[in-house]
């Protein structure tokens, strides 16, 4: 078929975000399945689609609020009351106004358009008349936006993602009736849409990459950099709550000598224990990973996967996880301890971390999972594409 992706962020040769990673993995399995995909859509300025020739940017634009001023962000507002969108949705329709759609239609005719969230056909709702229709819910946006009101600090906050979540759900819920099918991530999102949709729906395992897995530090008989390793964008509210309630309520449980590295953006105001290195964006999330003893998965708020969740099952690294951080898996590797309060969290990482410097290193092979992930995404692709055109 010939297909076309609509995203708001197009993979580029080294992905940032579990948004971006989702997106590469499904792009690489349609691609893999035979069929001609186009990416369209944007792309951060100064960066380089990974797939140059199979992709086309409508413009350069700076989307997430942790990369712009203050002064964007009340653009953005000012621009989502006038319009009455989401501020998600509001951004996009400013960076891509008049192009867009245009772009897309220029370079069709395509069996099925492929509406990577619901934020760009929010934006711009004529894409659903181009063509058939496939939305992909990388988690339940006004669920999300809820819970980032629930935890929100100030009024104000608490208010704009209350006004984010009704006008989302009102979006999502129209979507999920006008599109011909629902990918989503995780089970529990596919069963958050409700019976209405059971039929046109399915949940995408993912990968987070497609190379051999890499040798690393701790697993070439060199001594770990670090005990225990969290990686994630922790500039976007779901990932941050689950960082807070680590660095607040986990780490005063922990014994002084466990040292913890925590890479990816974080918000400049982040303030974090004394044994807590602040290591940024890591040049490999997988070398990252496997040069820490231990992944703590630490997930209270979101929907969809954790991509870091998948990392750490795909490369066979032990981890103390809440339950959230395994949303879409019905059972857990050996090496995994689920734990959900702060005291039982502490203490597993400490067992853990204990049992490690002895010598168990806890590690297992993560092929077998990587080989059912993808034939299972495989499957779920190709059982979309088939409703949709039908």
């Amino acid at each position: 078929m010939r297909l076309a992706f609509l995203t708001s962020l197009i993979p580029v040769a080294r992905p940032d975000t579990g948004f971006e990673i989702a997106n590469a993995a499904i792009l690489s399995a349609l691609r893999a399945a035979g069929h001609e995909v186009t990416a369209i859509g944007f792309l951060r300025p100064g960066e380089v689609p990974a797939e140059p020739e199979q992709a086309v940017v409508v413009a350069e634009a700076d989307i997430e609020n942790a990369a712009v001023p203050t002064a964007q962000k009340l653009r953005w507002l000012t621009a989502a009351v006038r319009l009455g969108l989401p501020v998600a949705c509001a951004k996009l329709r400013l960076a891509g106004e008049g192009r867009l759609v245009e772009t897309v239609r220029a370079h069709g005719p395509f069996d099925a358009l492929i509406l990577n969230s619901v934020m760009l056909p929010g934006a711009f709702p004529e894409l659903l008349r181009l063509a058939p229709c496939i939305l992909v819910e990388h988690n339940v946006e006004h669920v999300s936006a809820g819970q980032n009101a629930d935890h929100a600090e100030s009024l104000l906050l608490r208010r704009l993602y209350r006004r984010e979540a009704r006008l989302l759900e009102r979006l999502e819920r129209r979507l999920w009736d006008e599109a011909r099918f629902i990918w989503t991530l995780a089970e529990e999102d596919r069963q958050a849409l409700g019976p209405t949709y059971r039929e046109k729906s399915c949940a995408l395992p993912l990968v987070s990459s497609h190379g051999p897995a890499a040798a690393a530090p701790g697993d070439l008989g060199e001594a770990p950099a670090f005990d225990v390793g969290l990686i994630g964008t922790w500039t976007w509210g779901s990932n941050l709550i689950g960082l807070e309630w680590f660095l607040q309520e986990v780490c005063p449980l922990l014994p002084d000598d466990i040292r913890i590295a925590v890479a990816g953006r974080v918000p400049p105001e982040l303030r974090t224990p004394l044994n807590v290195t602040l290591v940024g964006r890591v040049p490999s999330a997988e070398h990252f990973l496997r040069s820490c003893r231990l992944i703590a998965l630490s997930s209270r708020a979101g929907t969809g996967v954790q991509l870091k969740t998948i990392e750490a099952m795909q490369f066979g690294l032990p981890a103390v996880a809440t339950a959230l951080s395994c949303r879409g898996f019905t059972t857990l590797p050996a090496n995994f301890t689920s734990a959900d309060t702060a005291a039982d969290f502490a203490r597993a990482v400490t067992e853990r971390v204990a049992a490690i410097r002895a010598g168990d290193r806890q590690r297992i092979d993560g092929a077998a999972f990587m080989e059912g992930q993808r034939l299972a995404l495989a499957d779920g692709l190709a059982r979309g594409l088939a409703v949709a055109v039908a």
